[in-house]
C-alpha cells in the first residue's frame, strides 16, 4: 500500500455500519469506502448545494417541505453536471484499491452512493433553511 492510500484510509476513519459474514461486496464497499467518505465531506456537500441553489436561482426557502425534497432528489437525479461534481467528491477519496473495485460495478454503486447522499442532504434539510443566495 502506497503513502496516499494508507493516508485515505487512515484519515477517514473507520468503518460506517454494520458488515456481516453475508454482507455484499457492494454492501461491505458502502460501509467501508463510502460511507466514512460521505461522512468526512458533509460540509462540502452542504456548501455544493447552496451553490447549486444559487447559481441556478432557486428559492429554496419558499418552498414547502415536499418541494424542497424533491428539489434536493432532482439535483442529484437529473442534473448530470451537479451530480458528476458531486461522484468527483467522493471518488477524489478513493485508494488505488478501492478505485479498481468501483469501476467493476460502478453502476450499482454509484446508484448506492447518489441515494445515501440524496438521504443525507435531505436529513439536513433546516441547513438550507435561512440560506440567502
Amino acid at each position: 500500500m502506497n503513502q496516499r492510500d494508507a493516508f485515505l484510509k487512515e484519515f477517514r476513519g473507520p468503518t460506517l455500519g454494520t458488515t456481516m459474514g453475508q454482507s455484499s461486496a457492494d454492501e461491505l464497499f458502502q460501509n467501508e469506502v463510502l460511507r466514512p467518505i460521505l461522512k468526512l465531506q458533509n460540509e462540502l456537500f452542504i456548501a455544493s448545494f447552496m451553490n447549486y441553489i444559487s447559481k441556478n436561482r432557486i428559492d429554496f426557502k419558499t418552498y414547502s417541505a415536499d418541494k424542497k425534497m424533491a428539489t434536493m432528489e432532482n439535483a442529484i437525479q437529473k442534473d448530470i453536471k451537479f451530480r458528476n461534481a458531486l461522484k468527483g467528491i467522493i471518488i477524489g477519496l478513493f485508494t488505488t484499491e478501492e478505485y479498481t473495485q468501483y469501476i467493476q460495478n460502478s453502476s450499482s454503486l454509484n446508484k448506492r452512493m447518489m441515494g445515501m447522499l440524496i438521504e443525507r442532504l435531505k436529513s439536513q434539510v433546516q441547513l438550507f433553511e435561512d440560506f440567502n443566495p
